[in-house]
């Protein structure tokens, strides 16, 4: 008879264990495990629902999902004003600014907490989150997480017509988007640009085309470069991939096409100056249509508005012959230059990871209503 209370009282703690685990378990969490999810680099984040964060690792060629389990709402955010955000990263990590290389900024829409990807010189890829004006570790060694591998991605030692490796661009941007994760890079095939549609919960399932563009800078189509930033629009009832490339071509892709492994050529419509590339893609809306905004290297962000993309037909298939001049459809240059990172903090501002003409790096909210 004791045996068989014990046995029951383990069966009982057993359950109440298992129930207390799964509790906050989702569908879409349901197959995640716990442990060292092993990633190598982080060059892109992009959130999901349910406080899920995206996790684009190059140097593994795979994409992970990790449960931040940052789900407690907040509809305005806090003010956010910090100058030398560079120093304060690296104190953090114990370590100086040279050692270290922000490569990404993402906001959790449902928390508006704001995570960023570093790695270090030694090869250690960290996350941070932003906690008032603390940065905290996130742990990837004891994370709730799920991963997928990329499919013939761009090998490990894989160069360009330069001699440059070029493994860094098997995921070069990538979104969140209607249960699917998109995502930019280079695969290993002849024509190496590539986008991907994954279905999430991941699967085996890899929906992916190459790409070909007009290059009006260059004069010539290519298909080797990566989408370095993008975004979706709808046009006419039907959904877009708004591409950007290095020197630097504006391209509209259907995404209904992009899948069967097809070879897909873009419209360009516009060449928005050599000598630049695209840093970061964000949309909001304002007057119940999108505005497109773009971080640059070489450039001012740039405001694009829907309807100049609506009304533009043309695809340009002509070289732009002087240097940096653009062509195309027209956008507004806004006075914001060297913004490295850009992300919609809450309904009413941006975030804007900025160098300012000082060296110094901020980060600040800006008002939509200036943008």
């Amino acid at each position: 008879m004791k045996k068989l209370i014990f046995n029951l009282v383990l069966c009982g703690i057993a359950l109440i264990t298992i129930s207390a685990t799964n509790k906050n378990n989702t569908a879409l969490t349901a197959n995640f495990i716990f442990g060292d999810a092993e990633i190598s680099s982080i060059n892109v984040l992009s959130f999901g629902p349910e406080g899920i964060l995206f996790i684009g690792d190059s140097k593994n060629a795979s994409i992970y999902a990790l449960d931040t389990k940052d789900i407690s709402t907040r509809d305005i955010s806090e003010e956010i004003d910090i100058n030398n955000f560079d120093t304060k990263i690296a104190a953090s990590l114990g370590t100086t600014t040279e050692n270290i290389k922000i490569t990404d900024m993402a906001v959790n829409p449902i928390s508006k907490t704001v995570y960023f990807s570093v790695n270090t010189t030694d090869g250690t890829p960290v996350l941070l989150k932003l906690n008032g004006d603390t940065l905290e570790n996130v742990s990837l060694k004891k994370a709730h997480f799920s991963k997928i591998a990329l499919e013939n991605a761009v090998g490990v030692n894989e160069k360009d017509h330069r001699g440059r490796e070029i493994r860094h661009w098997a995921i070069a941007d990538m979104k969140y988007h209607n249960g699917n994760i998109m995502v930019s890079g280079l695969s290993n095939k002849e024509f190496k640009s590539t986008f991907r549609s994954i279905p999430f919960p991941f699967s085996d399932n890899q929906d992916y085309a190459s790409l070909e563009v007009y290059h009006a800078a260059h004069g010539r189509y290519e298909t080797y470069a990566p989408i370095k930033a993008f975004d979706i629009v709808l046009i006419e009832n039907k959904e877009y991939l708004l591409a950007s490339y290095t020197c630097t071509p504006l391209v509209l892709f259907p995404i209904d096409e992009l899948n069967d492994g097809k070879h897909i050529k873009g419209r360009t419509v516009a060449e928005l100056g050599a000598g630049n590339s695209p840093l970061d893609m964000i949309h909001f809306e304002r007057d119940g249509k999108p505005l497109f905004f773009m971080s640059n290297t070489n450039r001012p962000v740039m405001r694009i508005k829907y309807d100049n993309l609506v009304s533009f037909k043309e695809s340009m298939t002509e070289p732009v012959e002087e240097f940096g001049v653009a062509a195309g459809l027209s956008y507004d240059n806004l006075p914001f230059v060297n913004v490295l990172q850009m992300d919609n903090l809450d309904e009413e501002n941006v975030l804007l990871l900025k160098r300012d003409r000082d060296g110094n790096l901020s980060l600040k909210n800006r008002t939509k209503q200036w943008m």
